[in-house]
């Protein structure tokens, strides 16, 4: 078990959004390990990116986008979902990575508490589902995500070969103006069936 250090988020957004592919997410709960590899992220990238939460500048919810880099941004949407992001980059630099889907590994009967009822494809293709099914809440905006202090952090993992990588435009953003709309800042990776 290797966390990844600080200087590992201390970098531009899309390339920390590409190298988070294959890595451990981990939720440490009541003792109890609860962890997946990432497989997908998006990458937003300061006050100019107009998919960006800091659009508008600092506000109070995207305080934590300001700070420094190795942080969990965890944001509430939609009046009913909460989404964790890695901030990134050069403190005063609004950056973050939104983890959007994870391949659950580790604590399944406990994600199973609360996703069992999907099949176990569904239980984190998703921002809201993995956030869910982690149990990551407001409660760890701001957490670090390079120590265990604050039961949430991300693991070295298994290197995803650039072959199994497709970039794309990123999700939901329909309304957004180009050229960020189509900006390739969704990074997906698309493994074969026996990994």
């Amino acid at each position: 078990m290797i966390l990844l250090p600080r200087d590992f988020y201390d970098q531009e957004v899309t390339l920390v959004a590409r190298r988070l592919l294959g890595k451990r997410l981990v939720r440490s709960l009541d003792g109890m390990r609860l962890a997946g590899t990432i497989v997908e992220t998006e990458a937003y990238r300061g006050e100019e990116d107009l998919a960006c939460h800091a659009k508008s500048g600092r506000t109070p919810r995207n305080a934590v986008m300001y700070g420094p880099a190795g942080h969990a941004y965890v944001y509430f949407t939609y009046g009913m979902h909460w989404c964790l992001n890695a901030v990134t980059g050069a403190v005063d630099y609004p950056a973050a990575v939104l983890i959007r889907a994870i391949h659950p590994c580790e604590g399944l009967e406990d994600i199973a508490l609360r996703r069992g009822r999907f099949p176990r494809s569904q239980w984190c293709n998703g921002p809201a589902k993995l956030t869910q099914a982690l149990r990551i809440d407001g409660n760890l905006n701001g957490a670090s995500l390079c120590d265990q202090h604050d039961g949430l952090w991300i693991e070295e993992g298994e290197e995803i070969d650039n072959q199994w990588v497709k970039a794309t435009p990123r999700v939901g953003i329909d309304s957004v103006p180009e050229p960020w709309k189509s900006k390739p800042w969704r990074f997906l990776a698309e493994l074969p069936e026996e990994q």
